[in-house]
C-alpha cells in the first residue's frame, strides 16, 4: 500500500512539474488522435449525410455494415494496416510503418465508421422531420444534406468528440503499427501498458490520470453541448 501511495505522489509530481517525458507523450498522443479525428470527420460526416438522405440499392446493407464496423476490433485494424505498410505490402515502399503516420491511419480507419454511423443517425432523424419542408423549398438531396449538417452541427460535434475519445483510448492498433518506440511512437495508452508491465507505476499513473481527465473533459463538453441545444431548440 505504501508503494502505491508513493507512486501516486510521484505521479502527481510528474504532472505538476510538467515532466518533459510525460509532456512529450501527451502531446504526441493528442497530435495523432486529433489528426485521425480530422481525417475521419472530413470523410465520415459527408458519408453519413449522404446515406441519411439518399435512397439507393444496398443502402440498408451499408448501414448494417457501418454499424457493425463500429465494433471493429482494434488489433484487427492494426494487423491489416501493418500488412499494407510492411515491406511486402503494397504501401511498403512509402516507409510509413512504425511512424506516427501509420498510427494516424490506423486510428482513422477505426473511428471513421463510428463518425459515419452516428452522423447518419443524427441527420436521418432531422431529415424525417424536415424532409417535407425542404422538398417544398425545392432543395435537392445534396443541398438538403448540407443544410441538415449545418442544422445538426451541435449534435455532430458530440459525434466527433465520441470519435476522439475512442481514438485517444485506443491501444491495440497503434502498438502494432507504431511499434511503441520511445520518443517516436510511444503514446499514452501504449506507455501505460509498457510501464505497468515494467513496474514503473509513477509514469503509468500520471498518464492514466491525464487520460481519464481527458475523457471526463470530453464527456463534460458533450453534455454541455447537448444541454445548450436543448435550451435553444427545446
Amino acid at each position: 500500500m505504501n508503494d502505491i501511495v508513493l507512486a501516486l505522489g510521484e505521479a502527481l509530481r510528474l504532472i505538476g512539474g510538467l515532466d518533459a517525458k510525460l509532456t512529450g507523450i501527451v502531446v504526441l498522443s493528442l497530435e495523432i488522435s486529433l489528426s485521425a479525428v480530422a481525417i475521419a470527420a472530413v470523410l465520415g460526416l459527408p458519408l453519413g449525410a449522404v446515406i441519411a438522405v439518399e435512397r439507393f440499392a444496398g443502402r440498408q446493407a451499408l448501414i448494417v455494415l457501418l454499424n457493425a464496423l463500429m465494433g471493429l476490433p482494434p488489433v484487427v485494424v492494426g494487423l491489416l494496416v501493418y500488412l499494407m505498410l510492411s515491406r511486402a505490402g503494397p504501401l511498403g515502399p512509402l516507409g510509413l510503418l512504425f511512424t506516427p503516420t501509420a498510427m494516424v491511419v490506423a486510428q482513422s480507419i477505426l473511428i471513421l465508421p463510428i463518425i459515419a454511423a452516428l452522423s447518419r443517425q443524427v441527420i436521418e432523424d432531422a431529415w424525417r422531420e424536415y424532409e417535407e419542408q425542404l422538398r417544398s423549398l425545392g432543395a435537392r438531396r445534396f443541398d438538403a444534406a448540407l443544410t441538415l449538417m449545418w442544422d445538426t452541427r451541435f449534435s455532430l460535434v458530440t459525434v466527433v468528440l465520441a470519435g476522439f475519445g475512442r481514438a485517444a483510448a485506443e491501444v491495440g492498433a497503434v502498438i502494432i503499427v507504431g511499434g511503441n518506440i520511445d520518443g517516436v511512437t510511444r503514446v499514452m495508452t501504449t506507455t501505460i501498458a509498457l510501464e505497468t508491465s515494467k513496474g514503473d507505476l509513477p509514469l503509468a499513473l500520471g498518464l492514466g490520470m491525464i487520460l481519464v481527465g481527458l475523457v471526463l473533459a470530453l464527456n463534460g463538453i458533450a453534455h454541455s453541448i447537448r444541454e445548450a441545444v436543448q435550451r435553444r431548440y427545446g
